[in-house]
């Protein structure tokens, strides 16, 4: 089993950054590929970014997120971050990272195994 936590969410104001992160903890030789997705109200639940384990291969959502976000890992503290900058209103979301077993760096849901229980954030205008 693999255990993610996620921190790092809250409430800032437009054009404001914040970086979230993800704890890894369990079997981690089941993680190749991190990922971080976010879900507004309403919406389907949508990628954000993803990153491989062990060689540091990065996917981004361009079109969504047009270059604000920055994604990372440590591996010593096996930890996945998300660097937001120039947040928008339309950035409100619920945020969650999620696992999976392959080195895929893949924007699809049904690549990833595991999933943790989401940090909110919320941009005020």
């Amino acid at each position: 089993q693999v255990h993610l936590v996620e921190s790092g969410g809250g409430l800032v104001q437009a054009g404001g950054s914040l970086r979230l992160s993800c704890a890894v903890s369990g079997r981690l030789a089941r993680v190749h590929t991190m990922g971080w997705f976010r879900q507004a109200p309403g919406k389907e639940r949508e990628f954000v970014a993803a990153i491989s384990w062990s060689g540091g291969v990065t996917n981004y959502a361009d079109s969504m997120m047009e270059g604000r976000v920055t994604i990372s890992r440590d591996n010593a503290k096996n930890t996945v971050y998300l660097q937001m900058n120039s947040l928008k209103p339309e950035d409100t979301a619920g945020y969650y990272c999620a696992a999976g077993p392959r080195a895929v760096v893949s924007p699809f849901e049904q690549e990833y195994d595991y999933w943790g229980q989401g940090t909110q954030v919320t941009v005020s205008s």
